[in-house]
């Protein structure tokens, strides 16, 4: 049997930390603010905090880490100051880590991520800019090996790019949203890249941070996980509630 599930990595958590299911199905999402809960972010700006909310944003839950867009290539987490460039973010800032299950073994492809008004997936969301970026670094340390031991296995958004964000802007429309396309078979905790990959051993005891299996987009595994950095921008006052995240795959 298949599953999507969505997780939210809790604000100051570890690397290690398990990250906090998001019950979407009963409608339960993440919420953009300034400040702190319920403070609206500024129009034309980016959030300063992310958390787990009820469908029109006004429920308090578990605080996530907070991926702040800066530029193309720099994002804030949870407000630090010097920005971090994006190839050098580990996984656990990610506030969105997007898990695939099966109860066999099986590889992913076509892997796609888009950002909607939570009717119609070919409606852009309405009236919020979202930049999204797939993180693929897993060192448990920001800015150590940046652009270097990042996992070479990614999807189109960084792909010529220069791990740059991808953005998703409703003025665009009456033009769909732009899918985002993301990692092929990235494996359990996202570890799995490409034979051309080497092998890191960072720690003191020669731990390997790197990846688990270098398998390539054939690899099966029961679980796959995403990395999803976000950071959202209103283009007017009020509250944005006409916006969600698509998530679709092919699994065989």
């Amino acid at each position: 049997m298949a599953a999507i599930t969505f997780h939210i990595n809790n604000f100051g958590a570890a690397s290690t930390g398990d990250p906090t299911l998001i019950h979407h199905g009963e409608g339960s999402g993440l919420g953009f603010y300034g400040g702190g809960f319920g403070i609206s972010v500024p129009v034309g700006q980016f959030q300063d905090t992310t958390f787990v909310t009820n469908t029109n944003g006004t429920t308090e839950g578990v605080r996530g880490n907070n991926t702040k867009y800066m530029s193309m290539s720099g994002v804030s987490f949870n407000g630090a100051d010097p920005a971090t460039g994006t190839s050098g973010i580990p996984n656990y800032y990610a506030p969105l880590r997007i898990r695939f299950n099966h109860s066999e073994a099986v590889s992913v492809q076509n892997c796609k991520l888009r950002i909607f008004d939570r009717n119609d997936i070919s409606n852009h969301a309405s009236g919020v800019t979202t930049q999204v970026y797939e993180v693929r670094h897993p060192y448990p340390v920001a800015d150590v090996g940046a652009g270097m031991w990042g996992l070479t296995l990614r999807g189109t958004d960084d792909v010529g790019q220069g791990h740059a964000w991808q953005e998703f802007d409703p003025t665009l429309a009456p033009v769909a949203p732009q899918d985002m396309v993301l990692t092929s078979s990235p494996g359990v905790s996202g570890l799995n890249t490409e034979s051309t990959d080497p092998a890191s051993t960072f720690g003191p005891d020669g731990e390997t941070y790197n990846w688990l299996t270098n398998d390539g987009t054939p690899h099966k595994s029961l679980e796959h996980d995403w990395y999803i950095a976000l950071s959202a921008s209103p283009q007017g006052i009020g509250s944005k509630t006409d916006y969600g995240l698509y998530m679709t795959l092919e699994y065989l």
